[in-house]
C-alpha cells in the first residue's frame, strides 16, 4: 500500500492524523501534500488546529465533532 492509501484508510476509519503520526507510522514527510491530493480526488477532509495552531490534525468531515 502507498502512503496515500494508508492515510486514506486511517481517515475513513474515523481516526485523525497529524504530521508527526504520519511520519512515525507511514514514513510520510509531507502529509499536507498527501491531504491535498486526497482533497483533489474528492475526499472531504477538514483541518483542525491543535495546541493553539502549533500543528494540524486532519479528519474526514463526517467524523468531526
Amino acid at each position: 500500500m502507498t502512503q496515500k492509501t494508508h492515510i486514506l484508510a486511517r481517515l475513513k476509519s474515523g481516526r485523525g492524523i497529524t504530521p508527526l503520526e504520519a511520519l512515525d507510522e507511514y514514513g510520510c514527510f509531507r502529509l499536507a501534500s498527501v491531504i491535498g491530493r486526497l482533497r483533489n480526488a474528492g475526499h472531504d477532509i477538514v483541518t483542525q488546529t491543535v495546541g493553539g495552531e502549533s500543528y494540524a490534525r486532519y479528519k474526514m468531515q463526517e467524523f468531526v465533532r
